[in-house]
């Protein structure tokens, strides 16, 4: 039977014909955009009380190290309990640690000790939150909606990430408690969101747990070199091109722009991302999506090295735009291939792992790029980053090569 053209699965808005899916993006939008105001929140009152910027570093690895911890259990949970059920969990986890910020904000705080120990628990539900919530996508629209539901996804986190620590910096002006208030009622209103989402058909295991269950999902990843080359991809071409971390240097002494140059910055990749993720949505790629793939994340190299080299303002601002556009096209066929090539039973668990590969290559991008800098310069760094990327692009399409030649986003070559 033919679809009708106004629902015909390459609709631009064919994602949210299913009502699902449309609470499960409001209720993420609104858990990244709290997480947001929290993380700002945070870094300004951590600062104020102890003005060391290594507490600030503290503030990112206890948040990133219970993913890392826990990559082997909360995939397996994931995959064994309702993934709407851990994510709506998660949300209200992540709604008490909120409230308990505003609580010790309200009786006033001499040390950032207990920051710290919120944090540590915020890290573990988000931790929960992301492998769920990443593989509970696939189970809320059909196989053609996917891609659509993938790109509107990161549509609703890139803007999230955008405007959320605007909204933050503004709320903490205003005072503490008005944000760590703010995030706390955002976050509980996702949570709602997440428990009305109808419960889904999951494809779950139910035998004992063993070391073999434990380890599925890095088995899964090495035999399946599709998967295997989508994820090493991200995590060496972020882990060499970390030009984000540089850009106050680049703000304040290269393109001499000062504080407000640095905002526009920082939200110029966003905006590209944002923009791409949309037209994405109405225009998904057809065919040669892993030759595509490999040729953007190359584009996403050169970005990073012009930007690098740039000393004009508009330029630079245009650089670090493309960058966030090239990536997104990258970011959307890796995820959209990596939830339909892994079979539901597993998916919770190669997402635990996709996540910390992801973490990691961020963490790890950032520090390879101030020790670099340190060690060489900026501009040399950040331009060996770009170059580094282009070279990786080009070394994987050479050994995946069943990556390389996938044509259609639906799980067929």
């Amino acid at each position: 039977m033919t679809a009708h053209p106004a629902t015909a699965p390459e609709h631009r808005f064919a994602a949210f014909r299913h009502g699902a899916f449309s609470r499960f993006w409001i209720a993420r939008f609104l858990a990244t955009f709290s997480t947001q105001i929290v993380s700002v929140g945070v870094g300004w009152q951590v600062y104020d009380l102890t003005r060391n910027p290594f507490d600030l570093g503290l503030v990112g690895v206890i948040q990133f190290a219970p993913a890392l911890l826990l990559v082997l259990v909360t995939g397996v949970v994931a995959d064994r309990f309702g993934r709407r059920l851990i994510m709506a969990l998660a949300a209200l986890v992540e709604t008490a640690c909120a409230a308990a910020l505003l609580l010790l904000t309200y009786h006033g705080l001499a040390s950032p000790l207990p920051i710290f120990a919120v944090l540590a628990v915020f890290g573990i539900a988000r931790a929960f939150f992301g492998p769920a919530s990443a593989s509970l996508v696939a189970n809320l629209v059909p196989a053609e909606d996917f891609a659509n539901a993938v790109a509107w996804n990161s549509s609703a986190w890139q803007t999230a990430t955008i405007v959320g620590p605007v909204a933050g910096g503004l709320l903490y002006g205003v005072s503490p408690e008005a944000a760590y208030g703010a995030a706390t009622v955002l976050m509980l209103a996702s949570a709602a969101l997440i428990f009305s989402i109808p419960k889904p058909t999951q494809r779950s295991e139910t035998d004992t747990s063993t070391a073999e269950t434990l380890f599925a999902g890095f088995r899964y990843i090495w035999g399946e070199k599709i998967v295997l080359g989508a994820i090493s991809l991200d995590l060496f071409a972020v882990l060499l091109s970390g030009a984000v971390a540089l850009l106050p240097v680049y703000a304040r002494d290269i393109l001499e722009l000062g504080p407000w140059g640095l905002g526009m910055l920082r939200a110029a990749p966003g905006v590209g991302a944002i923009v791409v993720a949309v037209w994405l949505a109405g225009h998904p790629i057809r065919d040669h999506a892993g030759l595509v793939m490999f040729v953007f994340v190359a584009l996403f190299g050169i970005a990073t090295a012009i930007f690098g080299v740039s000393t004009i303002p508009w330029l630079s601002i245009t650089a670090l735009a493309l960058i966030g556009a090239t990536d997104m096209v990258s970011v959307y066929i890796r995820e959209t291939l990596i939830q339909l090539w892994t079979p539901d039973r597993v998916r919770g668990r190669v997402n635990a792992v996709n996540g910390v590969f992801v973490g990691a290559s961020n963490e790890l991008g950032e520090f390879r790029a101030g020790t670099m800098a340190a060690l060489i310069g900026t501009v040399p760094a950040v331009v060996f980053g770009g170059i580094g990327a282009v070279a990786v692009a080009g070394i994987w399409a050479w050994t995946f090569p069943q990556l390389r030649k996938v044509r259609r986003l639906d799980g067929r070559v």
